[in-house]
């Protein structure tokens, strides 16, 4: 970022792209949630045309929404741009208002649908309203509760007893 702010960035969802005789340099223009300042997040740096799949450079052409969005979305960009997105309020679990008491265990299961940087642990204790406590109590999961997922998964919450 040109403001050097660890702050959250919003897409264009643009691309610039710019040739070089048969070498491509590909951008995504960024603005700044602090500084409102547009800026460049290199794709593609002096890459010959020949290395491009001809659908990702029609994308880059027409600004592809989906191919904004993975790129955005791409933690190596990300972490060689320096820069991070607003997560922020992005996500949270949808919880019948009751559960009935025949239904425990409780299987459930969370689909994203983009990945996202989301502690399974903490999504599921603000999602159930519980502790996280009660949540290593209470709730079985496939994955390492403390380790950032970007894919769906399935955990089973026992009764509270």
């Amino acid at each position: 970022m040109d403001c050097r702010s660890e702050s959250a960035t919003t897409g264009q969802g643009r691309f610039r792209v710019n040739a070089n005789g048969k070498l491509l340099d590909v951008w995504l223009l960024i603005r700044c949630v602090s500084c409102d300042r547009t800026s460049k997040l290199t794709v593609h740096e002096r890459t010959p045309v020949s290395a491009f799949n001809p659908a990702e450079l029609e994308g880059y052409r027409v600004n592809d929404p989906e191919l904004v969005a993975s790129r955005l979305l791409d933690p190596l960009l990300a972490r060689r741009s320096h820069f991070t997105l607003d997560w922020a309020g992005a996500w949270h679990l949808d919880v019948p208002s009751a559960v009935p008491d025949e239904v425990w265990p409780l299987q459930v299961e969370v689909i994203f649908e983009d990945p996202v940087p989301v502690r399974p642990e903490r999504l599921i204790a603000q999602g159930l309203g519980l502790s996280r406590n009660e949540v290593r109590r209470r709730v079985k999961c496939g994955i390492p509760s403390r380790r950032p997922t970007s894919a769906g998964f399935t955990f089973t919450v026992l009764t509270g007893d």
